[in-house]
């Protein structure tokens, strides 16, 4: 897990005098493009499904794998900054991207696509603990807030109105490329983020004594795939043996990486989780919180997509055009969430929850009882809304109480739980959605599909409301004034809370 330090005197210190804002410029083009393409994907779906003859277990990978991907990767990428230098990591990983992104431009099968996905998604991972740890140390006192405000900016917009930029670029169609548009247009960015890299970001590493654990790692890493695989596997294949098997052995793998990382605490070594942070009730309950709550967005950004253009007819600006009232009731509330987070301490993560959850219900009622798409727009809005009282305050309020010494470790594992259950909810919310779909799919079947998925979703957010309620209070109260003074900059923890 990375550690990327909080004091950046302990650091080797990249420079002297007045940073550059051109180096946050750099950075902030890295981790934008990274968090576009989590959420560009889903408003393209439809075209990629219909161009590459994708199978339905084929489109969730498409979404799940880079997530997962993203996930297995975060465990060890800040660890590799620290010991080899978070520039050089930044360059391989912003590399690795554009020529993965090349990759997703040029899939000629589903396979293929997948694949360049996974290798987009260790990139984002490789990449994205650098940029905080690079502005962690680059910038200090007011200029790192406005740093820290300004990544936050950054990803809530690529997150937010990923959609409709995906929308624009697939309606422009640029030398025909269609839905091939929205990863070709990373390629020219990172390249010129690449050679700016050198010119513009300084080279820093953590302190000595790092070590890397590759058996922590491929355990990890085999034990998310054990689970995620055959729940996305399972349904078109009739569930036979070896999906249960692998969810059979999923608990294995991960008890097995549990018992390795006491083994390596215990003998003096450097575990990626320290389990000490687990003795913190207000930590524990709030990674299952991520993880429960992780599990909304990305499936709900698929199967809304789904609807709107498979269900509707709509294209892909069209529906994209349409996520903008999300984007307004999200950056609405993130606008207000310090401040609603100073009165209500923990349970404004609750109020979010069931701002979200009364806004799918009210996507319900609408898809329901007309089929005008724009009805849909208070739903979104109220959806939307919620979202924002949730990303924003997450990270302060499950960090709370977070010793120093393990804030990089535990922000760490709060993205890493995030990406988890991301790729899960896809999974499962697939499963109820492509099975009431059915072999003949109708606009109506669309209707009860996306029906289904937002009622399991729905389940999703109320699970988090029961959560909340488990959390010590004291961890609300500890967090109000972090999260009240973040702000906006909190915009886009869903995809990588401050891991610095």
């Amino acid at each position: 897990m990375s550690a990327n330090r909080t004091a950046p005197s302990s650091e080797a210190a990249p420079s002297t005098g007045k940073p550059s804002w051109g180096a946050l410029l750099v950075l902030l083009s890295g981790i934008f493009i990274t968090t576009l393409d989590f959420f560009i994907v889903n408003v393209a779906i439809p075209a990629t499904q219909e161009d590459l003859h994708a199978s339905p277990a084929a489109i969730q990978w498409v979404v799940a794998g880079f997530g997962l991907a993203v996930a297995s990767g975060l465990i060890t990428a800040g660890r590799l900054g620290d010991i080899y230098g978070r520039r050089k990591m930044f360059v391989i990983g912003l590399a690795l991207f554009t020529v993965a992104s090349a990759g997703c431009g040029l899939a000629e099968s589903a396979q293929m696509l997948i694949v360049a996905r996974v290798a987009q998604g260790v990139a984002a991972a490789l990449l994205m603990p650098q940029v905080l740890g690079i502005v962690n140390v680059l910038y200090v006192g007011e200029q790192r807030v406005k740093a820290f405000t300004a990544y936050g900016l950054a990803m809530g917009f690529a997150g937010v109105f990923g959609q409709l930029i995906g929308g624009v670029l697939i309606q422009v169609d640029l030398f025909g490329l269609d839905w091939r548009l929205i990863y070709w247009i990373n390629v020219p960015v990172g390249v010129v983020a690449l050679v700016l890299t050198r010119r513009l970001v300084p080279e820093s590493k953590g302190e000595g004594g790092a070590s890397l654990d590759l058996v922590g790692t491929a355990l990890v890493t085999l034990g998310l795939v054990a689970v995620v695989l055959p729940l996305v596997q399972g349904r078109e294949q009739g569930w036979p043996l070896w999906t249960w098997l692998s969810l059979a052995t999923a608990p294995l793998l991960l008890g097995a990486f549990t018992l390795h990382q006491r083994g390596l605490g215990l003998g003096g070594g450097t575990p990626l989780v320290p389990l000490v942070l687990f003795r913190e009730r207000s930590f524990s309950v709030g990674i299952t919180m991520a993880l429960v709550y992780g599990m909304v967005n990305a499936a709900f950004f698929l199967v809304l997509a789904l609807y709107l253009q498979l269900g509707h007819g709509m294209s892909a600006l069209e529906s994209g055009l349409l996520f903008i009232s999300l984007g307004i009731g999200y950056f609405m509330s993130s606008a207000i969430s310090g401040q609603i987070a100073a009165r209500l301490g923990r349970q404004v993560l609750a109020a979010g929850a069931l701002a979200q959850g009364v806004g799918q219900m009210v996507l319900v009622e609408t898809v329901t009882s007309t089929s005008e798409t724009l009805w849909l727009i208070p739903g979104l809005a109220l959806t939307g809304f919620g979202m924002g009282l949730v990303m924003g305050p997450m990270a302060a309020t499950v960090l709370a109480g977070i010793t120093p010494r393990h804030a990089g470790a535990a922000s760490g594992l709060l993205s890493t739980a995030q990406q988890v259950g991301g790729a899960l909810g896809v999974a499962l919310v697939g499963i109820v959605f492509y099975d009431t779909l059915g072999d003949v799919p109708t606009p109506e079947l669309f209707t009860d599909a996306f029906v289904n998925g937002l009622w399991l979703l729905t389940g999703f957010c109320a699970v988090v409301v029961a959560v909340v309620q488990v959390l010590p209070r004291a961890t609300g109260d500890a967090g109000r004034d972090v999260v009240a003074a973040a702000g906006a900059g909190a915009v886009g923890a869903e995809v990588a809370p401050a891991q610095g």
